[in-house]
């Protein structure tokens, strides 16, 4: 069906740039060919809405706070390409892709070109794809066909299960604290990509939309007779700007929109230790003291511990908060405290808002300098509800406001001995579509950028640190973003609500964040909201949070109690072994920390990842991988001691990490899960290293490392490189780094290991020691040499 006719012609090829006129109206579509697996469309009515991008920043650390030029694609490799032109329609093609568009309406379809063969994975609706001249109301609209045969992953930090269709979101940053996190939408982060794959044909592509606007993704809840299965994007304001990458494996999509967005940051080792927080500490008229307590508590029960969260209650004026006051009755001496919790090697995070309540004592100054999100007439601060008072937001895109959020927090907060920022309650509740931005001098609607104001706060905070302390690697936390924010900080699900539902829906909620390249996440443990977890959900919750990149127990309690590692005495010497464990599995972590950066690799999977031509592992389930070796499959339930774990197929079979059991791959299997430790399976093959110093409170920071050893159980060949350097500067950036690395042949009778190094980095050990699992007794050589144990299943070489 034909609702009206939209006739395009070509006018223009040139720079891998083809560019399409309606009739001789002033609507154009421009069609960029990037690379040959990434295709960029832009419809453009009369003039562009918004000539910068800050999302995308192919293989970058960073971009200027102005942003890119939207038309600039010199980062990209511009394929050879062809196009050939009839009367009706024009067939764009690369080495990987192919792109038909009908030129009535331009309504595209989509092929993979693989192995000689051309696949359709995507087309666009028949009746009208686009919003023409407004004939689908305000607002661009995308609209493509759907098949009752793709799945649809990504969308970041979204509810309910893995798969998206059915479902209908809306990509909108609020503040929903004690979320329901099976049901509720929106949250909190603004992440317009998501990823679709045909069970049948197995091909994956994305969609990406370099917009910042409010919008909805129906993902077939809609229906309309007239107009067969579809699926929608539609956005309140901005641009139509998509990027669509073929995979053709899911994970390759995953990967190259990491890409596309910019490189994780690559932060210190300290980051992915255990982090302490609570707001109630900092709530307390003698917070000082309370802060202090807790370095002792960690001290008196063990607790390995590299950071502590400083929650805003340490900038108190009354009841409500005040962001770059210290609140000195509060804290009478934050660099003497500063100082205690770097004697004891615990860094400290301070939060802060980008929102000034109307009686905040700088309230004035930045009122009258326009630094602020401004009303819609540009004259007064657009004032908005802010926790507990009404307030007006800081205006990142005003280089003044820019300038001194910098000033604040160098002289407020790292000047103190702060070592970190922690970017909070930075959604941007702004709802006059119509207020001002500044937009570097070029103003415009906050409805068009809400979601950059979170991402240039977090950048100038980074910023702030950079060049505070040059010689060392920033960490930053933010809880609202976009993509491009994993180049300035690691995030987390937000408020969480205590339950057991919660845990298991946001083991799903981090699997969206990680298919949507954000990849170094965590959960607040234990859960924020809510009454005090039981002691047995606590554990639990503990045994899943230590294999997240962020690990931080956190929480505000309804009932006014804290969660802490000692909360119950009961069950404290299994929360104490299981942070130990989290410290011992550090440089496994770390690695993947730095293959994030490296090569935009996820570090947190879902079992399907690496396993997609296993369909089995596209059933719904509570597991997830922590890089390519390790199953977590977290205890979600109450009362279970016992875990039902499916093995995707692989080679040679699957290990139980604690018990050294071997299971065959492809079938499910029923493995122990006492509250001692999490139920955690190795693929066959795996080398995970570890930290095998004698781990206690004072001698977290000691460094030994052993390698944990999982050969195939018949013939087989497998290779580990470990990543090594001082985890804190910025030498690693001057190739200052060790490799280390690990050659496992596999036969029924004995086990061969080679051993080597390469690289300047100084080790702090000389040996190593090899782990094999419990109950092997195939003879081990390791570098030729014939090996004999030091004790039960463990061999110590040098590493010189």
């Amino acid at each position: 069906m034909i609702l009206r006719n939209y006739p395009f012609h070509l006018v223009k090829e040139e720079n891998n740039v083809l560019e399409f006129q309606l009739n001789n109206e002033e609507t154009f579509v421009k069609v960029f060919v990037l690379e040959e697996n990434i295709i960029r469309v832009m419809l453009i009515e009369k003039e562009v809405s918004l000539d910068k991008s800050w999302l995308v920043a192919p293989g970058m650390d960073d971009i200027a706070k102005e942003g890119r030029d939207r038309f600039d694609i010199s980062p990209f490799s511009l394929p050879a390409f062809t196009h050939e032109l009839t009367d009706h329609q024009c067939t764009i093609s690369t080495a990987k892709l192919k792109v038909v568009f009908d030129l009535n309406g331009m309504k595209a379809t989509w092929y993979a070109r693989l192995e000689g063969s051309e696949v359709e994975f995507a087309k666009d609706r028949k009746t009208q794809a686009y919003n023409l001249n407004h004939s689908l109301g305000n607002g661009p609209s995308h609209y493509l066909a759907r098949s009752l045969n793709e799945q649809y992953f990504g969308l970041g930090e979204k509810c309910g299960g893995n798969d998206r269709h059915g479902r209908r979101y809306r990509m909108m940053s609020v503040d929903p604290m004690g979320y329901d996190a099976e049901l509720t939408d929106p949250l909190y982060k603004h992440i317009p990509f998501y990823i679709t794959r045909n069970t049948e044909t197995g091909i994956s592509f994305g969609l990406f939309y370099d917009n910042l606007s409010t919008s909805i993704f129906d993902m077939g809840n809609e229906l309309d007779n007239y107009h067969g299965y579809y699926r929608y994007y539609q956005a309140e304001d901005g641009d139509l700007d998509y990027y669509v990458i073929l995979g053709p494996r899911l994970k390759e999509v995953t990967e190259t929109f990491s890409w596309l967005t910019g490189k994780t940051s690559f932060f210190p080792k300290w980051s992915i230790g255990y982090s302490g927080s609570t707001m109630s500490y900092t709530d307390a008229p003698n917070a000082q003291e309370q802060l202090q307590q807790f370095i002792e508590d960690c001290e008196k029960h063990d607790i390995p511990c590299d950071s502590f969260q400083l929650s805003s209650g340490y900038t108190s004026i009354g009841a409500k908060r005040y962001v770059f006051n210290w609140n000195y009755d509060k804290v009478p001496t934050p660099q003497k405290m500063a100082d205690s919790f770097h004697e004891k090697g615990i860094r400290l995070c301070a939060n802060i808002k980008p929102a000034l309540l109307v009686d905040h004592p700088m309230f004035e100054e930045l009122k009258k300098n326009h630094m602020f999100v401004m009303d819609k007439d540009g004259i007064e601060p657009e004032i908005v509800q802010f926790w507990d008072e009404l307030g007006a937001y800081v205006d990142f895109t005003n280089p003044q406001s820019y300038d001194w959020w910098k000033q604040q927090v160098t002289e407020k907060l790292l000047e103190y001995g702060i070592d970190s920022t922690w970017n909070d309650n930075n959604e941007y509740e702004v709802w006059e579509a119509d207020a001002k931005a500044h937009g570097f001098g070029k103003e415009i609607n906050i409805s068009q950028i809400r979601p950059l104001q979170p991402l240039l706060m977090m950048k100038a905070s980074y910023e702030a640190q950079k060049e505070y302390a040059p010689a060392l690697r920033p960490y930053l936390i933010s809880r609202s973003g976009c993509p491009g924010m994993q180049r300035y900080v690691q995030t987390w699900s937000g408020d969480n609500r205590t339950s057991w539902k919660t845990l298991k829906y946001n083991i799903k909620m981090g699997i969206g964040l990680s298919m949507s390249g954000i990849y170094n996440i965590g959960h607040d443990v234990g859960g924020f909201a809510g009454a005090a977890p039981e002691p047995e959900l606590f554990v639990r919750w503990v045994q899943n949070g230590i294999f997240h990149p962020r690990f931080t127990i956190h929480s505000w309690n309804d009932d006014a109690t804290v969660n802490e590692p000692w909360m119950y005495p009961a069950v404290t010497h299994y929360i104490r072994n299981l942070i130990k464990f989290r410290t011992k599995i550090t440089p496994y972590i770390y690695n993947l920390l730095y293959r994030s950066w490296k090569y935009y690799e996820p570090m947190i999977r879902p079992t399907f990842y690496d396993f997609e031509a296993d369909t089995n592992t596209f059933e719904e389930n509570d597991d997830f991988m922590l890089g390519q070796d390790l199953l977590v499959a977290s205890v979600v339930e109450k009362g279970v001691f016992e875990r039902l774990v499916y093995l995707p197929k692989n080679q040679d079979g699957w290990y139980d990490f604690h018990t050294g059991f071997w299971y065959q791959g492809g079938q499910q299997v029923v493995i122990p899960a006492p509250l001692d430790y999490t139920p955690l399976m190795v693929k066959a093959g795996a080398i995970i290293p570890t930290n095998d110093a004698s781990i206690h409170f004072e001698t977290k920071e000691k460094d030994e490392r052993g390698f944990h050893l999982f050969p195939h159980r018949e013939n087989g060949e497998s290779a580990f490189e470990l990543y090594e350097d001082d985890g804190i500067s910025n030498d690693y950036l001057e190739n200052v780094h060790a490799l280390i690395k690990v050659r496992m042949i596999s036969s029924r009778e004995a086990i061969h290991v080679e051993l080597s190094k390469e690289g300047i980095y100084q080790l702090p050990y000389r040996e190593v020691n090899l782990h094999l699992p419990l109950g092997e007794t195939r003879s081990l050589t390791i570098n030729g040499t014939a090996c004999m144990r030091n004790n039960d299943h463990v061999y110590t070489v040098s590493i010189d």
